[in-house]
């Protein structure tokens, strides 16, 4: 049963200190708990009389037992304008736990009525959206300060939970619980019109019912319940295995498949150094710091979520054509595919060489015990475990709208077509470079086997996908006005678009992987290659331009004043991935034949090992962690400087500590079990022949690549490292 009481709600109070602007508000009706209303008053007046009348009158035992809460408490709560409005002080989240904390019993000073009711604090977050009425030179200047230059230009429609939606006023308003989204929005929105009634100024304003949040410890439901239980059992099994491994390591002999899941050897393997005979060294190196590139550009995004007291002055820091290093983000993506394409060639090729049988079949199943268990375990953690970790003005928004995302399409991610289905509607966006990966993975034997066996119509065959691929990236990005590069002033919804059309789909990024497979040729073919002193000067002179121009080149579209050009966006996305994979495909080739330098034994490093086996983990956890504290932040901010932003201390042991769970609970324990389960072939009989068993038909014979291929026909050890790597960021 309910009453319905009219209840004065404060959605506004201006720079003014006095209780004159505090109480300026408008009425609504909401709901309050209670056990009857056949009684309830009839008009608006009488049940705001009613409501306040109750709020006076409790009894002398509840002053004594809980501490005084009324109305005051609710205005206190929310949010209101601030001084440095010009310097983008424009999201005021207000009070959160404050207006989260306000419970209070009131009963009747009616004797006839023997009713009593709760009010609660309710949170919401209002969206609002400035709308100009005319083109006036002040109001422009004026709202640019306000909106902050709009480094981001968003609409209500945008998805708002992994891009910000930079240009909407963030407002935070504390309400009884009985009111509804609705409620609130009708109330701010009608505020807004008075206030600015004389200015021809409107607003747009929308409330989300997911944005309003009540303290109400609801209990888990059923999938959380098993969600929960599944995690638990993994750990009680690592456990176990531990406390097995440690008590038999005396023993001559340890059962594999008890050991499997053994914290220690899993740690023991993480943090090992080690490399094989034949390693490509340079690689771990490379990846680490595309990898750091790529962290550095996700937290760039993230950051933008949170309320800043002088957001104006950071965009007039940001503005500038330095941040190319948080804007490239799609570069750093673009030499994971490069090397799954390149060590997919090379292990290929070695075992076409040593005439090894190629069971394809063994291999996409070995990919999928590789990537499928850390992977579903990430999905079942950020669906049903993290919703229940925290809260904040923004969780419903980037952690529990996203968990409801996961809910519908997790099966998508599982069967690696996610990437088809459009970013909004993504369960874990940034997982979309998997799907690209994996089926770029599953033609790559067709084009690998095809440059074996035909290497001059192979090898042009390649060049030519290459060709259209590029000049697909070209022809796109002009028709639909897209930008893979973030500009300043990006509009959300062509970023979005810049996701569907181009940068997720696997034909618009096959040409960086096809360089993979063509460098894995080279690696194989020109094995200790003898390079003179002038072809090295003038190598490392073309790898140095490309590189420079893959970074320099779109600097300045980050500037403050930039203005959208699509030939220039268009040069980006074409030229830029292939640039920038030159570079390091020049590195990888000079420093596996043996031509050292500073940078080549930088990258050659043995500690980077560690990082090429967190690498896939780090790739998983880093949006979880980074949207796990947006979610979380509470208060305004103060931004001093790009670099205290982006190194976060605690958030990179976050992720650290997150990766490092993943890999020995997920990642290494499902590769003991794959080792167990699926024997590498032994070489063939010298019959000249080598197998490839396709999916699922018989094999088929591949003349010796001797007499078909031109590649030098010596034996060479294959190390476990060169195997067929199941995922750009694998070992």
């Amino acid at each position: 049963m309910h009453m319905h009481v009219c209840m004065h709600m404060p959605v506004a109070a201006t720079t003014m200190p006095t209780a004159t602007k505090l109480q300026a508000s408008t009425t609504i009706s909401c709901e309050l708990d209670t056990k009857d209303d056949r009684n309830a008053p009839a008009t608006l007046t009488d049940r705001t009389q009613l409501l306040t009348a109750t709020l006076r009158t409790r009894t002398t035992r509840e002053r004594e037992t809980q501490p005084s809460c009324d109305h005051s408490q609710v205005h206190d709560s929310s949010g209101r304008l601030n001084s440095g409005i010009l310097n983008g002080n424009i999201n005021q989240p207000g009070d959160f736990d404050q207006c989260l904390g306000i419970k209070q019993r009131m009963h009747s000073e009616d004797p006839l009525r023997d009713e009593e009711t709760v009010l609660r604090g309710q949170y919401c977050l209002a969206y609002a959206q400035p709308v100009l009425p005319h083109k006036s030179k002040r109001l422009q200047t004026f709202f640019k300060l306000i909106q902050s230059h709009g480094p981001f230009k968003s609409e209500f429609n945008d998805p708002g939970h992994r891009v910000p939606r930079y240009s909407l006023i963030n407002w935070g308003l504390c309400v009884p619980s009985g009111c509804s989204a609705r409620d609130v929005e009708y109330t701010v929105a009608e505020y807004l019109s008075n206030q600015t009634a004389a200015t021809g100024i409107s607003f747009n304003v929308r409330v989300e019912p997911q944005m309003c949040q009540v303290r109400d410890q609801q209990p888990w439901d059923r999938n959380t319940t098993w969600a929960v239980r599944f995690f638990v059992l993994v750990l009680s099994v690592a456990i176990l295995a531990t406390i097995y491994d440690r008590s038999t390591k005396t023993q001559p002999k340890q059962n594999a498949w008890c050991t499997a899941f053994s914290l220690d050897k899993n740690l023991r393997w993480l943090f090992s150094t080690s490399s094989a005979p034949g390693d490509i060294e340079a690689v771990h190196g490379i990846r680490f710091l595309n990898a750091i590139m790529l962290i550095f550009s996700h937290k760039s995004m993230a950051m933008f979520f949170n309320p800043y007291n002088n957001r104006t002055a950071m965009s007039e820091s940001l503005g500038q054509p330095w941040t190319v290093i948080g804007r490239a983000a799609s570069l750093y993506t673009d030499p994971f595919l490069l090397f799954s394409g390149m060590l997919t060639s090379y292990s290929l090729f070695g075992r076409l060489m040593k005439r090894q049988p190629i069971r394809l079949k063994n291999e996409y199943i070995s990919r999928l015990m590789r990537i499928v268990p850390p992977l579903a375990a990430l999905i079942l953690f950020c669906t049903y475990v993290l919703p229940l970790w925290g809260s904040g003005p923004q969780w419903n928004l980037v952690v529990g709208h996203h968990a409801d995302i996961c809910k519908k399409n997790w099966w998508r991610n599982l069967l690696f077509i996610h990437n088809y289905f459009g970013f909004s509607e993504m369960c874990l966006t940034h997982t979309h470079h998997l799907g690209i990966d994996t089926e770029l993975f599953a033609v790559a034997p067709i084009l690998i086997l095809g440059l074996w066996r035909w290497p001059r119509r192979g090898l042009f065959t390649l060049l030519l996908l290459c060709t259209v691929g590029t000049a697909a990236r070209y022809y796109t990005t002009i028709v639909n006005q897209l930008s893979n590069y973030i500009y300043f002033g990006t509009n959300i919804q062509r970023l979005f678009r810049t996701a569907d059309y181009m940068y997720s789909f696997p034909p618009h990024r096959s040409t960086v992987y096809i360089m993979g497979i063509l460098l894995g040729y080279v690696l194989r073919k020109y094995q200790s290659a003898k390079l003179s002193s002038l072809q090295l000067h003038l190598g490392w002179t073309a790898a140095t331009i490309c590189v420079l121009a893959s970074v320099l080149g779109p600097a300045p579209m980050g500037d403050i004043n930039y203005v959208y050009n699509s030939t220039h966006a268009a040069i980006y996305a074409a030229f830029a991935p292939i640039a920038w994979c030159l570079f390091f495909s020049w590195i990888v080739f000079v420093s596996h034949n043996g031509y050292t330098n500073k940078l080549t034994r930088l990258f050659a490093w043995r500690g980077f090992q560690v990082s090429t086996k967190l690498s896939y983990a780090i790739y998983l956890t880093q949006f979880p962690v980074f949207f796990y504290n947006v979610g979380r932040r509470r208060h305004i901010h103060h931004y001093y400087n790009f670099v205290s932003i982006i190194l976060d201390t605690n958030e990179f042991i976050s992720i650290f500590l997150a990766s490092v769970a993943l890999t020995v609970l997920f990642d290494a324990p499902f590769q003991n079990l794959k080792k167990l389960l699926i024997k590498r072939p032994a070489p063939s009989s010298a019959n000249g022949t080598a197998k490839v068993k396709a999916l699922p038909g018989p094999a088929v014979a591949v003349p010796p690549q001797s007499e078909q291929s031109g590649i030098a026909s010596t034996p060479t050890a294959t190390p476990p490292s060169t195997a067929l790597h199941p995922h750009p960021h694998s070992e």
